[in-house]
C-alpha cells in the first residue's frame, strides 16, 4: 500500500475542515520555509478540545480569535493539548489556556525542555554552545552567527502555562465519549505523543509521521553526545505495531493520507541511506560540517545550518555508538573516520 490522501481539497489559513464526526482539520500560518501546520479541534460535548496551536505570533492569535467566533461558534475550548514542544505546536498554548482558562496537557519531557529553551530567550549564547558548534568545524564568522540568533525560540512563544497535565505512552484520554490513546517516541523531539483513536481508525501524528518530508533529527548542544536517531528508529517501529495499516493519519503538515506503513518504512530507509552514505564519505577523515554535500542536496547557508549540522551528527553519533565509526578530536574540531 502506497500513501493515499483522503482529501483533494485543503482548509484556508484559519479555516476548518470535517474530517470524521467531531474532528476538524484546522491550518494556520508559519512564517517560515515551511508556511503551514496543521491543528486539530475535537469536539468535546458542548465544546472543543485543542490539538496543538501554531506559532505564538500577533497574526496567529488574530485568526484564534477569529476560529474562536466561527469554526468553534462561540464554543469554548475544554482542555490545551500540545504533542510536543516546537514553537509551531505549543507557541500559542499559553494564550489558549488562559483565554479559555482550562488545563494544558503535555508529555513532561517536552514541557520541561520546552520552559528551558523559553528561558534562554535574551541571554548570550553560552560557551557550551559554542564549542559544541566549534567542534563541528564552523568558522568564526559562522560561530558569530550562532551567537546572534540565539534565543529565537522564544519569540515565537507565549507564556506557558505554570502548570499542565501530564501525557505519558499508553494513557486513555476520554474526549465526547471516544478514547485517545497516547502513543509517544522521540528522536525529533524528546517525547512526542501522537494520539490514536481507535474506533474511528485516525492518529493525530503531530511530526512523528509526515507524508512527504522527514522531520528534523538531531543533536543540540544541550546533550551533545545524544544518539537521537537511535530513539527516531525504535519510535518508528513502535509506532508501526500500534497502528494498523489503513490508519487515517492527520499529519502536522501536509494532508491526511493512508499508508502508514509504507511512510514509516520510507522514513526509515531515508536514513538507512544516510548512514550508508556516511559509511562510504567516512573512509577518510571528516568534521560535521564536511558532510554536507553527501548527504543534503539544498544548499547549506545561514538559513538552515544549524538543523543541517544537528542532523548531520544525529547520523555520525549513531555510527559511533554502533562502533562502526571512531570520533578524534583534533586541534579545534572533532573528525569522523570509519573503524
Amino acid at each position: 500500500m502506497s500513501i493515499e490522501y483522503e482529501f483533494r481539497a485543503r482548509p484556508d489559513n484559519g479555516k476548518t475542515l470535517n474530517i470524521a464526526d467531531g474532528i476538524e482539520w484546522l491550518r494556520m500560518p508559519l512564517p517560515f520555509s515551511l508556511n503551514h501546520i496543521n491543528l486539530w479541534l475535537l469536539r468535546d460535548g458542548d465544546r472543543w478540545a485543542i490539538v496543538d496551536t501554531g506559532v505564538g505570533t500577533s497574526k496567529t492569535r488574530d485568526l484564534w480569535r477569529e476560529v474562536f467566533a466561527d469554526a468553534m461558534g462561540g464554543d469554548p475550548a475544554s482542555h490545551v493539548i500540545a504533542t510536543h514542544l516546537h514553537p509551531d505546536h505549543v507557541g500559542c498554548a499559553g494564550f489558549l489556556a488562559r483565554h479559555f482558562d482550562v488545563d494544558f496537557w503535555m508529555p513532561r519531557d517536552e514541557y520541561m525542555l520546552c520552559r528551558i529553551l523559553v528561558a534562554d530567550t535574551g541571554r548570550e549564547a553560552p560557551e557550551e554552545g559554542v564549542r559544541f558548534y566549534k567542534d563541528a568545524g564552523y568558522t568564526d564568522e559562522q560561530l558569530a552567527g550562532y551567537q546572534a540568533a540565539f534565543g529565537f525560540f522564544g519569540k515565537f512563544v507565549t507564556p506557558l502555562p505554570e502548570a499542565y497535565k501530564r501525557l505519558s505512552d499508553g494513557d486513555e484520554l476520554t474526549i465526547d465519549g471516544h478514547t485517545w490513546e497516547v502513543i509517544t517516541g522521540g528522536g525529533h523531539s524528546p517525547e512526542h505523543a501522537c494520539l490514536y483513536d481507535k474506533d474511528r481508525n485516525v492518529l493525530i501524528a503531530g511530526d512523528q509521521l509526515l507524508p512527504t518530508i522527514s522531520p528534523n533529527v538531531s543533536v543540540w548542544p544541550t546533550e551533545p553526545l545524544a544518539n537521537p536517531l537511535r530513539d527516531w528508529f525504535d519510535s518508528l517501529h513502535r509506532l508501526r505495531d500500534a497502528i494498523p495499516e489503513d490508519v487515517l493519519v492527520l499529519p502536522a503538515h501536509g494532508k491526511p493520507f493512508r499508508g502508514a506503513y509504507f511512510r514509516i518504512d520510507a522514513l526509515i530507509r531515508e536514513h538507512q541511506e544516510r548512514l550508508d552514505t556516511l559509511r562510504e564519505v567516512c573512509a577518510e577523515p571528516h568534521r560535521a560540517v564536511d558532510v554536507f554535500p553527501a548527504l543534503y542536496r539544498t544548499k547549506i547557508d545561514d538559513k538552515n545550518r544549524i538543523m543541517a549540522t544537528g542532523e548531520a551528527l544525529a547520523h555520525l553519533h549513531f555510527l559511533v555508538r554502533s562502533g562502526e565509526m571512531l570520533a578524534e578530536r583534533r586541534e579545534e574540531s572533532i573528525w569522523y573516520q570509519m573503524s
